[in-house]
């Protein structure tokens, strides 16, 4: 439990607990967590925009190169948040 009670996490205290889950997995393990939680197209798909929108940009090809990764960190991120963190309470006026 945190300090002020709350045993909620927060979005980036969830995020910086998926980048520190993530850096401590192995290949293999990596590999098996993207089996279960991202469908194979969407991995495609993060190949694919990023060839096709950034390939005529100023960036060069080493960054270009992680720019699915993060794509795909953001996607697990959102993934974890939906499974996670309660759904904010909705204000109708």
């Amino acid at each position: 439990m945190r300090p002020d009670g709350n045993d909620e996490l927060t979005r980036e205290e969830l995020a910086w607990e998926l980048v520190e889950i993530f850096d401590e997995l192995g290949i293999d393990q990596i590999n098996e967590m993207l089996a279960k939680n991202v469908p194979l197209e969407t991995l495609e798909f993060f190949a694919s925009y990023v060839d096709e929108t950034w390939s005529t940009s100023d960036i060069d090809a080493d960054t270009r190169k992680r720019l699915p990764n993060l794509m795909l960190l953001g996607y697990l991120l959102r993934v974890l948040e939906e499974r996670l963190l309660p759904e904010p309470e909705r204000f109708d006026a």
